[in-house]
């Protein structure tokens, strides 16, 4: 995630007052870590399933001394859905792994948000080749194809309201429709 999209992320937080985040793809722990300094009160569960990103992540919260805020589980999050729910239930719900599966991870995990729960996805956009990806390897086509039909699911998806916006990589933001009185 880019700096522009974490000040975006860190001021939703703030704006919600999350207390219970869940995020899918820790990586080497870098959002975690930047949402755990939004407040001592925060917790953030986050599943990362390659054993190397993992183990750096483990570094970094322990560096920055974030053990008591921060709850890493290692695993493919579309097989670790007990470990997780077991937190439950989360303000908000932040994607940014396996881009061709956010469908399944929202799906997943949406049923442990809190009635008045967030769902932010990173990367919608995907450089650009959302929109156009012609110049693309055959690759990073099927990808840009599978985020594509995500956000087209996401925008009519009947219990959910999304509003995608064009910072960074693209982050859509959904919340229920119950909320908003739709």
């Amino acid at each position: 995630m880019d700096q522009i999209s974490m000040d975006f992320l860190v001021q939703l937080l703030r704006i919600k007052n999350a207390k219970k985040i869940l995020e899918i793809g820790t990586a080497i722990g870098y959002s975690a870590l930047q949402m755990s300094q939004v407040s001592n009160e925060i917790q953030v569960v986050t599943v990362e399933r390659d054993v190397n990103m993992f183990e750096r992540a483990l570094s970094n919260i322990e560096k920055l001394k974030k053990q008591k805020q921060i709850h890493p589980i290692f695993g493919d999050a579309l097989k670790v859905q007990q470990e997780v729910e077991e937190r439950a239930p989360y303000d908000l719900l932040f994607i940014d792994a396996a881009k061709g599966q956010y469908q399944k991870f929202f799906e997943l995990y949406e049923p442990m948000l809190k009635e008045d729960g967030l769902i932010v996805t990173d990367n919608v956009l995907f450089r650009g080749l959302v929109a156009d990806s012609t110049d693309a390897s055959k690759r990073l086509q099927k990808l840009s194809e599978k985020i594509d039909q995500y956000n087209q699911w996401l925008i009519h998806h009947p219990d959910y309201v999304t509003t995608i916006v064009p910072i960074g990589d693209g982050v859509a933001l959904s919340v229920p429709k119950r909320n908003i009185g739709v």
